[in-house]
C-alpha cells in the first residue's frame, strides 16, 4: 500500500497577513505611512464633518433670511391674518407656505408633495428645522409670526443639492490631498531614513573590509552622531575582545606545537630504531616505557596550556593551587634530557616546595632548560635555593650567552637572535616560560650581568 504524505495546511492568516518589508528604511517608512494614513483619516473625516455642518448652517440662515422677508408682508394686527402684495412677489412665494393657526394660506403652485410635511412643521410651532429627501434634498424651517390679534406661521424651504455637491467636492479635494501628503511623506521618510542610515551602511563596509585586511582601524576614531557613536565604541570593544581571543588561539596553537614536538621527536625516533633491526624483549620493554612517558609528557602539556588557556579565558582567576618540590621535578626533567651528563642539579638549604602544580612547574623550566642543553658548550646547572619571597630556580649554561643588543627582545613571541645558527627553533619558548610563571604568581628573567655564559631566573611563589 503506497502511503500518501500529507503536508501540513498553512494557517488561514498566513495568507492575509502582508509581507514586512525586509529593510530597515522600508519599514519605518511603511510606519510613517501608517501613521500618516490614521492621522491624515481621522483629519479628514473631522473637516469634512464640520464642513457639511457649516454649509447646513449657511442653509438655515438663507432659510431664516427669506422667512424675515416674507414676515414683513403678513399683517397679523387685526383678527385674521392678511397676506399683502409686493413688488417682486414672486420671488418671495417661491417655496414658501403662510399659515394661519392650522389653515393654509398660501402655498407654492409646484410643491403640492411638500405640503403634508410643511402642515406637520408648521403644527409643531416655533421655529424649527427639518430635512427631508422627498421629492429631493430639502431643508424646511418654520418661523412664527404673532401679533395683537392672530399669528401666522411661515415655512420656507431650500434645496441642499448645491449645498451638499459643494460637501462632494471638500471630501474629493480633501481625499486627493490626502493621496498626495500620503505619497510625500512615503518618500521623504525613505529618503530622510536612507540618510540618516548611510553612516550605518559606511560602517558595515568599513568592518567588512577591515576583517578583510586585519586592519587596526577602529569605528571610535570617525566621527558619527551620538547614537552611531556610542554603537561603534562597543563595536570597538567587541572587535577588540575577538582580537586578543584570536591572537590567544593563535599563540596557545604555536606554543602547544612547541612543547609537543620534542616528545613527539622522541616518538617517532624511537620507533624508527625500533623498525630498523630486531629488538630483545628488554630493549622493547625499554621502548615502550619511552614511548609512553612521551606521551604522558605531551598529555601533561595539552593539560596545563589549555588549563592555562581557559584560565586567562575567566579574565585572569587564579586557578586551583597546588604545589610540587623542587628537586624531584628538576631531577624528572633532567632525565628525559637526551644529554642528562652534561646537567647538574643542585639545592641550598632543606626541601624546597613551589606554590605552583608540578605539570606547570614543569613546563616553566622546560623551555629553559631545553635552550640551556641546545646553546651549552659542556655544562648546565640547575640551581634551586630558597629568597625571601619564595623560591628560585637558576638554569646556567656556558654557551655563548645572550647578544646585549637583542636582550630587549629576548622574550617576544617569535624572536631569536640568530635565526641562522642552525639549532631548530620558533623563538616560542621563553615567551611561554615567562607567561606561565605570571600566571602562577612568578617571574622568569635573565641576568645580563651574567657573562660566562647565560643565565636565566626563576621566581616562583613559596608553597
Amino acid at each position: 500500500m503506497i502511503g500518501i504524505r500529507r503536508w501540513p495546511r498553512p494557517a488561514p492568516t498566513a495568507f492575509l497577513r502582508p509581507p514586512a518589508p525586509r529593510t530597515l528604511r522600508g519599514r519605518l517608512a511603511l510606519v510613517a505611512l501608517t501613521t500618516a494614513t490614521l492621522l491624515m483619516l481621522i483629519l479628514t473625516v473631522a473637516f469634512n464633518a464640520v464642513a457639511r455642518q457649516h454649509l447646513q448652517h449657511q442653509a438655515d440662515d438663507e432659510l431664516r433670511t427669506r422667512a424675515a422677508a416674507v414676515a414683513t408682508t403678513i399683517d397679523t394686527s387685526g383678527t385674521t391674518v392678511r397676506v399683502t402684495e409686493t413688488s417682486h412677489d414672486e420671488l418671495l412665494d417661491t417655496n414658501v407656505w403662510i399659515y394661519a393657526g392650522g389653515r393654509l394660506l398660501e402655498k407654492p403652485p409646484t410643491a403640492a408633495s411638500l405640503t403634508r410635511v410643511t402642515d406637520t412643521l408648521a403644527g409643531r410651532g416655533g421655529p424649527r428645522c427639518i430635512t427631508t429627501e422627498v421629492p429631493g434634498p430639502l431643508r424646511l424651517c418654520s418661523r412664527q409670526v404673532s401679533g395683537d390679534r392672530s399669528e401666522a406661521t411661515v415655512v420656507t424651504a431650500l434645496s441642499l443639492a448645491p449645498y451638499r455637491g459643494s460637501a462632494d467636492t471638500l471630501l474629493l479635494g480633501s481625499l486627493a490631498l490626502d493621496a498626495v501628503m500620503l505619497v510625500c511623506t512615503y518618500a521623504l521618510t525613505r529618503l530622510a531614513v536612507g540618510r540618516a542610515l548611510r553612516p550605518v551602511r559606511t560602517m558595515t563596509d568599513q568592518a567588512t573590509r577591515w576583517s578583510a585586511v586585519a586592519s587596526e582601524e577602529r569605528f571610535g576614531g570617525l566621527r558619527h552622531p551620538a547614537e552611531l557613536a556610542a554603537l561603534g565604541t562597543s563595536l570597538d570593544a567587541i572587535l577588540d575582545r575577538i582580537r586578543t581571543l584570536l591572537r590567544h588561539e593563535r599563540q596557545l596553537t604555536a606554543e602547544l606545537s612547541h612543547e609537543l614536538r620534542t616528545p613527539l621527536s622522541r616518538i617517532i625516533a624511537e620507533l624508527d630504531w625500533w623498525h630498523t633491526r630486531p629488538r630483545t624483549a628488554d630493549e622493547t620493554r625499554t621502548t615502550h616505557r619511552i614511548i609512553a612517558g612521551a606521551a604522558g609528557s605531551m598529555r601533561a602539556i595539552c593539560d596545563t596550556l589549555l588549563d592555562d588557556a581557559r584560565d586567562n579565558a575567566r579574565d585572569g582567576a587564579p586557578a586551583a593551587p597546588g604545589t610540587a618540590e623542587i628537586v624531584p621535578t628538576l631531577h624528572r626533567l633532567v632525565e628525559a634530557m637526551d644529554t642528562p651528563s652534561r646537567l647538574t642539579v643542585s639545592t641550598d638549604g632543606p626541601p624546597l616546595v613551589a606554590g605552583v602544580p608540578p605539570a606547570l612547574l614543569e613546563r616553566i623550566v622546560s623551555p629553559l632548560l631545553t635552550n640551556a642543553c641546545r646553546y651549552a658548550e659542556s655544562r648546565v646547572v640547575l640551581r634551586a635555593h630558597r629568597t625571601p619571597d619564595g623560591i628560585r630556580v637558576d638554569v646556567i649554561d656556558d654557551g655563548p650567552g645572550v647578544p646585549p643588543p637583542f636582550a630587549g627582545q629576548l622574550f617576544e613571541p617569535g624572536r631569536r637572535a640568530d635565526p641562522g645558527d642552525g639549532h631548530r627553533g620558533a623563538g616560542l619558548g621563553l615567551p611561554l616560560a615567562r607567561r606561565l610563571a605570571r600566571s602562577a604568581g612568578g617571574e622568569v628573567t635573565h641576568d645580563p650581568g651574567f657573562t660566562t655564559g647565560a643565565r636565566f631566573e626563576i621566581s616562583l611563589p613559596p608553597g
